[in-house]
């Protein structure tokens, strides 16, 4: 190893890691795509990835002045979820990503909150396990103002 690299148990070659990480989204998700198809056939119109609010919130919805985070329960560290595991290698590397996703996720919706925006969070799991509660509820969510 040369210029300081880190041995890793990897099974794939580095270009095939790196071919596969390239393609890990940051939105427009098969998730986010879901609940914005649900919304918008009940009625709701939205802006995505509004990116002069603080976070890019996956899904505005100016008339209800809210806020979605459609949330991927292993980025942004679902609390007691099962798919919020860490990686066996470079686990510092992986815990200090997290850390300043979970820091960086809190900080954007304190300033969301400061500016009169409701926030609603939604993680992948509920949206793959448990849709329709989980859209009802948002549902409820929004309409409560």
């Amino acid at each position: 190893m040369d210029g300081g690299e880190t041995a890793l148990a990897d099974i794939v070659s580095r270009e095939r890691r790196s071919w596969n990480m390239a393609r890990i989204k940051g939105k427009d998700t098969s998730i986010e795509i879901k609940v914005r198809k649900y919304l918008f056939s009940h009625g709701f119109r939205y802006r995505k990835n509004v990116n002069y609010l603080p976070g890019k919130p996956d899904i505005v919805l100016p008339k209800y002045r809210t806020v979605i985070f459609v949330h991927g329960c292993f980025w942004h560290r679902h609390p007691g979820c099962k798919d919020a595991t860490i990686p066996k290698t470079r686990t510092d590397f992986w815990q200090h990503k997290f850390d300043r996703n979970v820091y960086n996720d809190k900080k954007n919706k304190e300033k969301l909150i400061e500016t009169g925006w409701r926030i609603i969070t939604v993680w992948e799991c509920e949206i793959e396990k448990r849709f329709e509660e989980t859209m009802n509820r948002i549902e409820t969510e929004i309409k409560n103002e």
